[in-house]
């Protein structure tokens, strides 16, 4: 019964539900097979999922760990096994052990289906789960994935084949002084010509089709099968679920061409979407917390730094970031240290990019470098030369100042001036006093013009800030909180009791407070659900039907916490919450009344709207009482 309860729900709420489209207009709800949905999580106990991921201690009912999600020190991740969810108090992620794997494994809703499958050794029924369509585009995703892998080993089988027309590119690696280790960490191979490569996957018996949609050959003019990355050095591209979904590749001679090429974007390829040493990031913070991340431009400067011991290290690919990767990153660090190149077009990109991680939420400072030197030109110098930049690393706002410092020559009265009007509006954007006072001086400093000044030129300086997105939901919520704040919490606190079964809820009725926020209305609708039909109120069960990331089903959770719902000081501020509410509605429904008794012509329909809202005052009237 509660499973057909939250089929039900899936069928009444699609629009707010995290539906997995596999297909336009084709939703999980109409796939699902729900006995294998329920097996699956019953072979995949929550604790032993996020165990192989996160060492969890167990105290009294609840497992804790440090939360994998996010940087920190003390645990607030709490893994609940009877009710087979998680939430961490820290950053507010949760969700069932299906979610976690789509979150840790950065997969979609079937990948993480088949992963558990796989643990499980249960077979996915296809024809329940996938669309016609959906199946045959996997099938052509994995035909390609195939490709992929095969020309990787292709490729890494010919640097070391003997060929003389590899020793251009051992030679490369030799000058760039990597050592056989890192080769085979990141699986770097040759390509030789533009026709053994598909002639060796002809061999193999792929489609036609397929090798082109993959990225992974091209067509001459001809219509012969090439190599799309002929001659080049090879990096392959693997992304979190350790699948190689596209190659870099490096030339090895002076011509008019690109020096490095991408593979063009596919099924398994976007490269907005992709960082370069992502597995093994990955891999790197299944064994430790990631305190951050450092953020580069290309493929030489990931792999030098990771040969010199810092492991956590990504790239962009040499693209301006964006806001996929951004959010990409933060999901191993909350921290990240920009390291682009020391030239003045480097800084330009690393100032998009610091905008970009900013408006992500991601705290960010900016590694200086010398004129003119990358990160691999640096570490070569010795890894303490590397480890002295990121120790000099800068805030965002300091790194601004930086920046106009190598735009202006202020040696020239005019540009000096512009530099002072252009720096003077970025201090203007400082959060504290302290921080203004700090920049001000430096600015002092370069310029020799007082401080003084320097104090009342920022006073009638005018900053324009254009809001972003995310500003203006802020301000969105702002306008609102204050109003709204208390009677949010109510409801809150009236729905986590509700869902964890305080024993002072249990006689409370939903249907008789005022709920407008749709998420509320979900879970009062399952609760009453639960109640109606004699189930168990199984919290975890909401992440089956509310959308993927849920601020206000987390803020709920977030009251599970400690004793905040035991105790009586939480069943008098219960009673309290439900008594205001009910009041609330009934008020609502008294004005609604009376403009209706005033409108109404009828005699005996006034008569019988009066009646009704003379019993609602006398229900008011108790309510007040009652306090």
């Amino acid at each position: 019964m509660a499973l057909a309860l939250r089929m039900s729900l899936f069928v009444f709420h699609t629009d707010l539900y995290d539906v997995h489209l596999f297909g336009r207009g084709t939703a999980v709800s109409s796939l699902l097979d729900p006995k294998f949905f329920d097996e699956l999580k019953q072979k995949n106990d929550i604790v032993e999922v996020i165990g192989g991921y996160a060492s969890l201690d167990r105290k009294g009912n609840t497992h804790w760990a440090c939360c994998p999600f996010h940087h920190e020190r003390t645990p607030s991740f709490a893994v609940n096994q009877a009710e087979q969810f998680y939430h961490c108090f820290g950053c507010g992620v949760s969700g069932d052990v299906i979610k976690f794997i789509r979150e840790i494994e950065n997969t979609d809703f079937m990948g993480a289906v088949r992963i558990l499958a796989a643990r499980a050794k249960m077979e996915v029924p296809e024809n329940n789960f996938d669309s016609e369509q959906a199946v045959a585009m996997r099938k052509k995703r994995d035909a390609m994935a195939a490709i992929m892998l095969d020309c990787a080993k292709f490729y890494l089988s010919n640097l070391y084949s003997g060929d003389p027309r590899a020793q251009a590119h051992l030679q490369y690696i030799s000058n760039r002084k990597l050592s056989p280790t890192t080769v085979k960490k990141f699986g770097l191979g040759a390509s030789l010509d533009f026709y053994s490569l598909p002639e060796y996957l002809a061999g193999k018996g792929y489609n036609r089709q397929d090798l082109l949609d993959s990225g992974a050959l091209g067509e001459d003019k001809r219509g012969k099968l090439v190599d799309a990355q002929s001659g080049r050095l090879i990096f392959p591209i693997i992304n979190a679920m350790d699948e190689v979904v596209a190659f870099g590749g490096r030339l090895l001679e002076k011509t008019d061409f690109a020096k490095y090429k991408n593979t063009k974007e596919t099924l398994l390829f976007n490269k907005s979407k992709t960082l370069y040493n992502v597995n093994l990031l990955k891999k790197l913070k299944r064994q430790q917390a990631i305190p951050n991340v450092i953020f580069v431009e290309g493929y030489m400067d990931t792999i030098s730094l990771y040969q010199a011991g810092f492991e956590n290290v990504v790239a962009s690919m040499g693209t301006a970031l964006t806001k996929e990767q951004a959010r990409l990153v933060k999901r191993y660090s909350p921290n990240v240290m920009i390291s682009y190149d020391g030239d003045f077009a480097g800084q330009k990109n690393t100032l998009r990019g610091l905008e970009i991680l900013k408006e992500e939420g991601i705290n960010v400072r900016v590694v200086p470098l010398p004129e003119g030197l990358d990160p691999d030109d640096v570490v070569k110098q010795g890894k303490d030369v590397y480890q002295g930049c990121l120790d000099a690393a800068m805030p965002l706002i300091d790194y601004k100042i930086h920046y106009l410092e190598r735009k202006y020559d202020i040696s020239r009265v005019e540009e000096k001036r512009s530099f002072v009007a252009e720096a003077l509006a970025v201090v203007k954007t400082a959060e504290s006093e302290s921080v203004r006072e700090d920049l001000l001086k430096k600015i002092r400093d370069k310029t020799g013009i007082t401080y003084h000044a320097l104090e009342r030129d920022l006073q009638n300086t005018k900053v324009e800030n254009p809001q972003t997105e995310n500003d203006r939901q802020k301000e969105q919520i702002a306008e609102t909180a204050s109003g709204a704040d208390k009677r949010v919490k109510a409801f809150r606190f009236i729905l986590a009791a509700k869902l964890f079964s305080a024993p002072y809820a249990k006689d409370c009725n939903l249907k008789e407070l005022p709920l407008t926020d749709e998420t509320h209305i979900v879970i009062a609708d399952y609760i009453v659900g639960c109640e109606t039909e004699g189930v168990r109120i199984r919290p975890s069960a909401l992440f089956e039907v509310l959308s993927e990331d849920c601020p206000e089903l987390n803020a709920i959770l977030d009251l599970n916490y400690g004793d905040k719902l035991s105790g009586p000081i939480a069943e008098r501020f219960f009673a309290d919450s439900v008594r205001t509410l009910q009041r609330e509605r009934l008020e609502t429904e008294i004005t609604n009344l009376n403009r209706q008794y005033t409108a109404e012509t009828d005699d005996s329909k006034r008569k019988e709207i009066a009646r009704t809202i003379a019993e609602n005052m006398r229900k008011v009237s108790a309510l007040k009482k009652s306090k």
